[in-house]
């Protein structure tokens, strides 16, 4: 396969593959605080790097913190504006709900109000018919998409987290990944961020007005989302997100008795010890540390900046590798992708930026520009300003 091609196809999919970049361990300099939880997480958005783990990798039951896979599937798998018929099988569901009527009409968009705000049981049974055509279904669907975001020690059994058996769970590192994924979607962050919405309710002479059950959004500055969770096996579940200064964190808490203050805590020392630092400038010259020829004139730039949050005690360990597929560089090549520059954390690829081709022009090369006669420049500004929009 010709190189070219193949770096090429490659530059589509690294952004996709950087989410899924292993995380980085954390230096223990910077003590995180204690909790009550029995696992816990915290996750930086943008990066996808894990901050904090405690029993990450534990196998726990997490309660209605399951919607979250269920609202991501939802959104990318359906249309917001699909009008959905509430099947016989979502009304009564146990535990939480809006309150649905079998045969009652509500948009996908409605629903997923409904299930993130107040957690409806029978708004998640409703939209997993509706999208996946049945339970199972929908539930295929939401393991094929834990097993593509990398969710590697989670299996789900329904759309909403009651305990029905103990074949449903996840770990605090794969929800905070879920977390992660999800608040990159637009219409997601709009939807768990709302404190209040109404939702149409058919056959009554009021819409329905749902009330987040997310008290960190009034609790703490910046919170943004996710969502709470509790059953009598899970026990008290929180998945929190906030952002500040344009950069957002999202944590996991899972069996957590003081979940509100343990998010609070987690995500105040995430953001006071993890600045994000920009390691790596857009169209930065690169000098390659491989042989290769380049043409007097051209250069490697990089596509793209790469930010990455680290602690000071880090900083020393970051190093760059460039990749390249062409071993002779000249100014034909002008824009073209040719390699990355790999950019590690210790042993850690921990990101990668598109190296591209410039060639230096010089202005005595540059096109001449015609001098106007006064009639061409009057004709230009009368069309401009006759036609133009």
């Amino acid at each position: 396969m010709n190189v070219r091609k193949l770096l090429s196809g490659v530059l589509v999919v690294f952004l996709f593959i950087q989410a899924l970049l292993p995380a980085t361990e954390v230096n223990a300099a910077a003590s995180p605080p204690g909790l009550s939880a029995e696992s816990a997480a915290l996750i930086d958005v943008a990066s996808g790097r894990i901050l904090y783990s405690k029993n990450g990798s534990k196998k726990m039951r997490i309660a209605s913190l399951t919607k979250t896979m269920t609202a991501i599937v939802a959104i990318e798998s359906g249309k917001l504006d699909q009008v959905v018929t509430v099947p016989p099988e979502a009304v009564g569901v146990e535990g939480s709900s809006i309150y649905l009527k079998r045969g009652e009409k509500l948009t996908l968009e409605e629903l997923l109000y409904g299930l993130m705000l107040r957690s409806g049981n029978d708004a998640a049974v409703t939209i997993a018919t509706a999208v996946g055509g049945s339970l199972p279904g929908f539930v295929y669907m939401m393991n094929e998409k834990a097993a593509l975001i990398g969710m590697e020690h989670s299996n789900f059994t329904n759309p909403h987290g009651l305990d029905d058996s103990n074949m449903h769970y996840s770990t605090a590192e794969d929800m905070v990944k879920l977390s992660a994924y999800a608040l990159r979607n637009p219409v997601f962050r709009q939807i768990v961020s709302s404190k209040v919405k109404d939702i149409s309710w058919e056959g009554e002479q009021w819409d329905r007005r749902l009330l987040n059950k997310n008290k960190m959004l009034h609790l703490y500055n910046g919170a943004d989302g996710v969502k709470t969770g509790y059953t009598k096996l899970a026990k008290r579940c929180l998945a929190t997100s906030a952002t500040r200064e344009g950069r957002q964190l999202a944590t996991i808490t899972l069996n957590a008795s003081d979940d509100w203050n343990d998010s609070a805590k987690l995500l105040d020392w995430g953001f006071a010890n993890f600045p994000v630092k920009e390691l790596v400038g857009q169209k930065e010259t690169v000098k390659p540390d491989t042989p290769v020829t380049l043409e007097a004139g051209t250069h490697l730039v990089t596509m793209n900046s790469f930010r990455y949050p680290l602690q000071q005690t880090e900083t020393e360990a970051v190093h760059k590798k460039i990749v390249l597929g062409e071993s002779i560089i000249n100014g034909k090549m002008n824009g073209q992708l040719v390699g990355f520059m790999q950019i590690y954390l210790k042993d850690d690829m921990i990101g990668q930026v598109p190296l591209l081709v410039n060639v230096d022009t010089p202005t005595s090369a540059l096109p001449k520009a015609k001098a106007q006669s006064f009639w061409q420049h009057f004709w230009e500004i009368a069309a401009g300003g006759l036609w133009s929009a």
